[in-house]
């Protein structure tokens, strides 16, 4: 069972795989370059296990403790967590002590695998998804600790190198807009985005941008369906 599930979790990682250990080894060279040893990012990388945050925490860590901005700071940054975890409440259900490690596990990938991807009936839903997220952890850990050990004997001028997080997400939507036929939710979205942007600034903008696009999907959908209804 275990051995089928990983046979057909395993080629949905792949694509994932090469980001991963790019990005991973960015984060490493990035560690290294300020200073960490090969354990904090391998460490973090493994705990952490959240990219975005992970590059947040560098700055986190060479600034005065402040334990109260960092747990907002954290919020803000993973707040779409919220949502993925609402969303896959029916799918992790009865999966015993599998769903803790899920629930820790889920990253953006992970959470596009296991909640598009349908696995073939003779396998295991349940170890399907824990194969899907343990696989992309290893590549992940795996390329930010590739990353410090190379930063030990790669010497360059790493400025710039953590907006690979912002690359990825601009790539990832360019390719969902091109493979959209309705593009109003990612408009959507960027509206809100921009205007929360405005109001609020680029340190706080986050929340207060996903709440007004719950607010206006919840609304079109309320919409749409009472245009249905008629």
């Amino acid at each position: 069972m275990k051995k089928r599930a990983l046979k057909a979790a395993w080629p949905y990682t792949l694509p994932i795989a090469v980001g991963f250990l790019f990005l991973g080894m960015s984060y490493g060279f990035l560690m290294r370059s300020k200073g960490f040893s090969i354990l904090y990012p391998m460490l973090m990388s493994f705990f952490i296990f959240a990219g975005s945050m992970e590059f947040v925490t560098v700055n986190l860590l060479m600034s005065a403790f402040d334990p109260l901005h960092a747990f907002f700071l954290a919020l803000m940054v993973n707040a779409r967590h919220l949502f993925y975890g609402i969303s896959m409440l029916d799918r992790y259900k009865d999966m015993g002590w599998k769903k803790f490690y899920l629930i820790f596990g889920m990253c953006d990938e992970s959470f596009t695998i296991n909640c598009t991807v349908t696995p073939p009936s003779d396998v295991d839903k349940g170890w399907f998804m824990f194969f899907v997220t343990m696989l992309d952890q290893i590549y992940w850990v795996s390329g930010a600790t590739l990353g410090a050990l190379l930063g030990y004997v790669i010497q360059f001028d790493t400025t710039g190198i953590e907006f690979v997080m912002t690359a990825l997400f601009v790539v990832m939507f360019i390719g969902q807009w091109e493979e959209a036929a309705e593009h109003r939710p990612a408009l959507t979205g960027l509206g809100c985005s921009v205007i929360c942007l405005l109001l609020f600034g680029s340190e706080r903008f986050i929340l207060p941008a996903m709440a007004l696009i719950i607010v206006c999907f919840t609304v079109s959908r309320k919409k749409r369906d009472g245009e249905v209804a008629q």
